[in-house]
């Protein structure tokens, strides 16, 4: 490689020797001083190539314990995460804050690593704005609402109870959905009345689905 560099800076400087225009002097000075900057590299094996068939074994993935124990509170602009976790260190910790959802992880904590992470959040937070605050026997996550108001929880829940009754939408499919939610989470008891209710109406015993536990 250093022999081959030699003889094309050699056979350069030839050429611009021999050049006339400007442009073609230019070219060939920028070629020159190009090569003049490349090192001679020389080709070191590496471990692999010393170690034929031996295979490098991939770094391990790192395991979390999940925090699932948390209390929190708010205002009308933020809600705030208490986390109960000594020997935190702010440079080890790693934030993923979304529209949302957020991740947070606590890297070699005791030698352990801790995550607490919503994956749907009640509604929207503003990412710029998170952030986490280590004390000495806790952790504080504050997320600021992209919208003023109160969260009647910390993850997103859907609204069973309240049928969908759009402009085009049958009456009687919104109920039927009202019972199937009622089903499932409702005791036995009442699993056996709609069920009973749900089969006269399939046979016109009942106009009314709903009449066998009203």
């Amino acid at each position: 490689m250093g022999d081959e560099l030699a003889l094309d800076l050699e056979e350069l400087r030839q050429l611009q020797s021999l050049a006339k225009r400007p442009r073609v002097l230019s070219l060939i000075s920028s070629e020159i001083r190009n090569l003049e900057k490349e090192p001679i590299s020389v080709p070191v094996p590496t471990p692999t190539q010393l170690a034929t068939g031996v295979k490098v074994p991939p770094t391990p993935a790192l395991n979390y314990v999940t925090l699932g124990s948390f209390s929190w509170d708010q205002d009308n602009d933020k809600v705030k995460i208490y986390v109960s976790l000594e020997g935190v260190k702010q440079e080890n910790i790693e934030t993923d804050f979304k529209p949302m959802s957020f991740d947070v992880k606590f890297h070699d904590v005791q030698g352990k690593n801790y995550r607490c992470a919503i994956p749907k959040l009640n509604k929207e937070i503003e990412l710029e704005k998170c952030k986490v605050l280590v004390k000495p026997t806790r952790v504080i996550i504050t997320l600021f609402k992209a919208s003023k108001g109160n969260w009647l929880d910390l993850h997103y829940k859907e609204d069973k109870l309240k049928p969908n009754l759009g402009k085009d939408r049958d009456p009687m499919a919104g109920i039927m959905d009202l019972m199937k939610n009622m089903y499932e989470e409702g005791d036995d008891e009442m699993k056996k009345t709609i069920a009973k209710a749900w089969t006269d109406a399939r046979s016109g015993k009942a106009a009314d689905p709903l009449q066998g536990y009203r």
